[in-house]
């Protein structure tokens, strides 16, 4: 498909039509008023002012029997009622394949109805059959039209009794209305936790987001060649892997564990990931280890005997229940157990020991995603040497210790030989990442102003004003106090005679994750920050804790002029990469892992934690130097690691996973997976390919 970039956003061309047939057309009514509002918003560069209705789909294609024409149904729905539908036959020209012709209307089709009646397509389902007849529809929806559309088995019959074939348009008004219950309220795709809390990635497999061929492209070959080895043998073995952490969504954890299991079930691998049942008590207790073990919390918080034991209980139960029985994944391998285990964070690490109890010499690692501050966990009795113990008592049984890259994120009690290095790592496909079309981004942003207003915050005034962004959860540890004294100081100092509308805004988003419950204590804290200490240019600060709907930061983030990442402490906060990898320089704390990703003056600015004045003066030399800008922006688009995404991270994991299922034993003493990975099938890294450094984790 044609397309121009605006803002860093897809402008769509369309696609060339086919000849049409009208059996049927669309008959929906909308405003005159709200037309001529969409008439007159489509002459500018970005829709603004104009909010679109979601609005779902469903699609039904059946080829002619002379296989000159495809017959397609089309329906709409609203969340509540089926309110539109067309019929048409659309000739396959010559040259041209069924799958061809359906794509080709369908994209013209949806692309019309959204800009002539002011809706947004979000979700809908299909039927098996019209999938095989074009099996590119599904990612193709997702990654050039926004839509996350579903596919479905439909049975004809009730017992043995058939019901008799359906025409197009009842088999797209049944699709589009079975598809709507598996969407929320707010037109996301429910989570799906199934059978022994099994996370059903993709709504069970029913989304197709990408195909193994866009996979690829995110990759440079020897990675991708790496990769596919490791999958090729994993495969005719038949291993079975299982990953463990606290929540299905909300933190980094649970968005890498999505990619990664899409990713690997497209191309044929037994991969499955199972959480906990939540329980509001232990998220409690478990937030306050990691501040402890980040060294954030308050000095009087400790972790008592008493919450040892519920954390302990809170494990084996869920173990018990769902994992342990014949069958699960902790079971032994002999009774159908996986093949190897991951265990993410210090939530559940009683599961390390349980998966070793069960079968002593299965391969089982521990993934530790944070700054573990060392130097206070070696100190004896400190509030963080306590809990790293408690933690350290069961992670120790552990085959690997995996950790970010960063030595001093790991205590002395490690042994070095069981140490290993792996960044975190982000999905350039996902809805985080993807390249959206003005006409999609504009309903992201037009949601988000929308909360915006409901919470009594300003709205972002973007493209009228640039803005600058950090995209973090409301966490004590990512430095917004220093977010807020940076934008303070650059408006006090160097923008001080400089007309409002000619100003920066600052915006400070991000998800909460259900494990999380500092969340709404630190966007309070903001708040009263803003009212009290930064009142004259609060009307310039959008602070606000957004839903799941990963494209509204997507669209933050592409439409920023400037990102920062001002964490005091941090593990490694793969959206510094994300900015990086959109074109936006950032300005970023040298805490933790964040170093790895920037090179400092070419892709953005390292400073020290807490120097706001260095923030500033960064913030106004790029608001003030377009050679610059330009400079830095080109550079950070072009040198992002494979080792931050969803292959980059799979390789890592596979070639673990293939060499300890074989027995053969791994000794990193700090070596980096990735080395290792690709050392093993000889493809070292050459000339030309980017690398996050090594010297830093050392």
């Amino acid at each position: 498909m044609s397309t121009s970039i605006v803002h860093g956003f897809k402008r769509g061309h369309g696609r060339r039509r086919s000849s049409v047939t009208h059996h049927h057309t669309f008959q929906v009514q909308s405003s005159q008023k709200q037309l001529d509002q969409l008439k007159k918003a489509r002459k500018e560069s970005f829709l603004d002012n104009v909010r679109l209705e979601p609005l779902y789909l469903g699609i039904a294609a059946t080829l002619r029997d002379d296989r000159k024409a495809v017959e397609i149904g089309f329906t709409t729905h609203d969340g509540t009622y089926s309110i539109d539908f067309a019929v048409q036959t659309v000739d396959i020209e010559e040259g041209d394949d069924a799958s061809t012709a359906v794509m080709r209307y369908c994209f013209n089709a949806i692309r019309d109805y959204e800009r002539d009646h002011g809706y947004k397509f979000v979700g809908g389902g299909i039927m098996d059959g019209t999938r095989k007849l074009c099996p590119e529809l599904l990612p193709k929806l997702w990654s050039e039209l926004d839509i996350v559309c579903l596919h479905y088995e439909t049975k004809l019959q009730v017992g043995s009794a058939p019901l008799g074939s359906l025409g197009v348009d009842e088999e797209s008004d049944s699709m589009v209305r079975k598809a709507t219950m598996f969407f929320g309220p707010n037109s996301q795709p429910r989570v799906w936790v199934g059978f022994r809390n099994e996370v059903e990635v993709d709504c069970g497999g029913h989304a197709e987001l990408a195909t193994i061929e866009d996979y690829r492209r995110t990759v440079g070959e020897r990675t991708w060649a790496a990769t596919m080895t490791y999958v090729e043998s994993l495969k005719q073995r038949k291993i079975k892997i299982a990953f463990f952490n606290s929540t299905p969504q909300g933190g980094g954890v649970a968005l890498m564990r999505h990619a990664l299991v899409r990713f690997l079930k497209l191309v044929g691998l037994d991969i499955r990931w199972y959480v906990p049942k939540p329980k509001p008590e232990v998220f409690r207790i478990t937030k306050t280890n990691h501040n402890i073990l980040q060294g954030v919390a308050a000095p009087e918080e400790r972790l008592s005997d008493d919450q040892k034991q519920v954390l302990a209980d809170w494990v084996e139960s869920n173990a018990k229940r769902f994992w342990l029985g014949k069958g699960g994944p902790l079971s032994p391998r002999a009774q159908g157990g996986a093949d190897f285990v991951v265990i993410d964070d210090p939530q559940m690490p009683n599961l390390v020991h349980l998966a070793k109890e069960a079968d002593p010499t299965r391969p089982v690692i521990f993934r530790s995603h944070i700054q573990i501050r060392s130097d206070l966990a070696d100190q004896e009795g400190t509030p963080t040497s306590e809990v790293w113990q408690w933690l350290y008592n069961s992670v120790h049984e552990a085959d690997l210790f995996v950790s970010h890259p960063v030595k001093q994120f790991v205590p002395k009690a490690v042994e070095p030989e069981k140490v290993a290095y792996l960044p975190a790592t982000t999905d350039w496909l996902d809805g985080l990442n993807k390249d959206l079309e003005i006409w999609d981004a504009q309903y992201y942003l037009s949601d988000f102003n929308q909360e915006c207003a409901k919470q009594g915050m300003p709205k972002v005034q973007f493209p009228q004003r640039d803005y600058i962004v950090q995209i973090a959860r409301f966490d004590p540890s990512k430095g917004i106090p220093d977010v807020l004294a940076s934008y303070a100081k650059l408006r006090r100092e160097y923008f001080k005679d400089t007309p409002r509308d000619q100003t920066p805004q600052l915006v400070i988003a991000g998800h909460s994750a259900i494990d999380d419950p500092d969340g709404t204590r630190i966007l309070d804290e903001t708040s009263y920050a803003l009212e009290n200490s930064y009142s004259d240019i609060a009307n310039d600060v959008i602070a606000l804790r957004v839903g799941p709907a990963d494209q509204i930061l997507n669209t933050l983030m592409t439409a920023a002029k400037v990102a920062l990442q001002l964490s005091t402490r941090e593990g490694f906060e793969v959206k510094v990469s994300e900015a990086l990898h959109k074109g936006v320089p950032i300005i970023a704390a040298r805490a933790g892992g964040i170093p790895l990703q920037v090179e400092d003056k070419l892709s953005g600015f390292l400073v020290e934690p807490g120097d706001v004045s260095a923030v500033a003066k960064h913030l106004y030399d790029l608001f003030t130097d377009d050679e610059l800008y330009s400079r830095m922006s080109e550079y950070a688009a072009t040198h992002v690691s494979d080792e931050v995404s969803t292959v980059g991270n799979a390789l890592s994991w596979l070639y673990l996973a293939d060499t300890l299922t074989k027995g053969e034993r791994i000794v990193p003493n700090g070596a980096w997976v990735n080395d290792l990975a690709r050392e093993k099938v000889g493809l070292r890294y050459v000339d030309g390919e980017s690398r996050l450094p090594r010297g830093l984790s050392t």
